[in-house]
């Protein structure tokens, strides 16, 4: 099992969003960038008038690892993690586990599509493929 986040006020939108399917992201209002992960300054322009807007939810590929170390007795290898561009949000790249049967078929530009696991208060992102032709 692992360390599961704690909610804050800033990131409380990015981990239960997935309840309802969507991928949250903050936004600032005064200038319209993209922040991941989720603070109450904007990094751009120090505006406090920050805000979670749901995504798309899809994104290319940026980079990726295949584990194959189990770390924990329990733990299933090989495993994939993808580092993927999310659509609508530029600049941010949200980091989570690809659920694939193969995770040595992973390649980079890739499209993905963003999927949620519960867990306690929070709902963790995992990404999984999309198939050739497929919009979401």
């Amino acid at each position: 099992m692992q360390p599961l986040p704690e909610l804050t006020p800033e990131n409380t939108a990015f981990w239960t969003g997935g309840e309802r399917g969507e991928l949250m992201i903050a936004i600032c209002n005064a200038c319209a960038k993209a922040i991941h992960p989720p603070q109450l300054l904007c990094p751009a322009c120090l505006s406090r008038d920050v805000a979670a807007r749901a995504m798309p939810g899809t994104g290319t590929v940026y980079s990726f690892t295949v584990n194959h170390q189990p770390w924990t007795p329990d733990m299933q290898v090989p495993f994939a993690l993808a580092v993927v561009d999310v659509d609508g949000a530029d600049g941010v790249r949200v980091t989570a586990p690809v659920d694939c049967p193969d995770p040595e078929s992973l390649c980079i530009g890739q499209r993905m599509a963003i999927g949620f696991t519960p867990a306690g208060d929070v709902w963790l992102p995992l990404w999984r493929p999309l198939a050739e032709g497929s919009a979401r």
